[in-house]
């Protein structure tokens, strides 16, 4: 389930490889109807294979964001660049072929009669042969474990089903980006943790995630990177940790830092690192307690 790969790196004029943005924003600002900006002035740039968290509250910019990634908007100033195609003059079909989006709400996305016809929508309209959709729709039948749902009415699946069976519908036809928005609303912890994980190992498989959400829980479990949005403009952009740790920051967006991060900040006087995690904080504790035994 490996995502197709056109570039990755480009020959400088030393004759040497240099690794190139698979996502790059240049001055980017959004305005709709020319009036209030509510995207100022970004620049940044998505290697292959990131797992990136978009995090910010209600109108910070992430929808705006996004919505530029995919090509639905077209920056009012500045320069959106998807895998080499500028969005400007790229269609959004084109994009759609590099780009995976996952909504919110999986009935959204849900409108096939059973899971195989979900699967093989979107590949009928890349024009792929039929026994390539055939190939394709038994290895993704098989990867994601819906063998045996293929003929079962998408909606009729519990929520967490739903949602998985939207990202395989989407990854059947070979992103190298998937974009998930708020993915895990309205889901419980069980479904939540089955779709982060999906993305976790699709990220493996080579496939660059941008996780856009509110949940710093699950950021902070997840994530590699972490853009920090507040009306309309970036006010962070760095590793997981570093932001999680910026209490600061958060606050002053209006977002909570993750209850393990505070406590494991307030441990490091004793030799505590920040963790991410609870698993992570236990390790760090067992391994304070191994020193202290040895000193003792």
């Amino acid at each position: 389930m490996a995502p197709d790969r056109s570039i990755e790196d480009k020959v400088d004029g030393n004759g040497t490889k240099a690794r190139m943005a698979l996502i790059s924003l240049q001055d980017v600002s959004f305005a709709y109807l020319k009036l209030d900006y509510v995207l100022r002035n970004v620049n940044l740039g998505f290697e292959a294979g990131e797992f990136t968290a978009i995090i910010g509250n209600n109108g910070s910019g992430k929808s705006t964001l996004m919505k530029l990634i995919l090509g639905l908007l077209k920056p009012s100033q500045g320069r959106v660049m998807v895998d080499a195609m500028d969005t400007h003059r790229a269609r959004v079909s084109d994009l759609a072929q590099k780009i995976g989006f996952i909504f919110q709400n999986p009935h959204d996305q849900l409108f096939s009669n059973s899971v195989a016809e979900e699967i093989t929508f979107g590949l009928k309209n890349l024009g792929l042969p039929p026994d390539e959709i055939e190939a394709r729709l038994e290895e993704t039948l098989d990867y994601f474990d819906l063998q045996a749902v293929r003929e079962v009415f998408p909606r009729f699946l519990a929520r967490g089903d739903k949602q998985k069976v939207c990202i395989a519908s989407i990854v059947a036809m070979r992103p190298r980006i998937l974009l998930l928005d708020e993915p895990t609303t309205g889901q419980d912890h069980r479904d939540s943790r089955q779709i982060l994980e999906l993305a976790r190992h699709l990220n493996q498989q080579g496939i660059t995630i941008l996780l856009v959400t509110h949940d710093l829980i699950n950021v902070a479990q997840y994530a590699r990177r972490v853009l920090v949005l507040n009306n309309g403009t970036l006010m962070r952009d760095g590793p997981t940790a570093e932001i999680m740790a910026d209490f600061d920051l958060l606050e002053s967006c209006h977002l909570t830092p993750p209850q393990v991060v505070r406590l494991s900040s307030r441990l490091q006087d004793l030799g505590f690192p920040i963790a991410l995690g609870t698993d992570a904080l236990v390790q760090a504790a067992q391994a304070w307690l191994a020193r202290e035994e040895k000193v003792s």
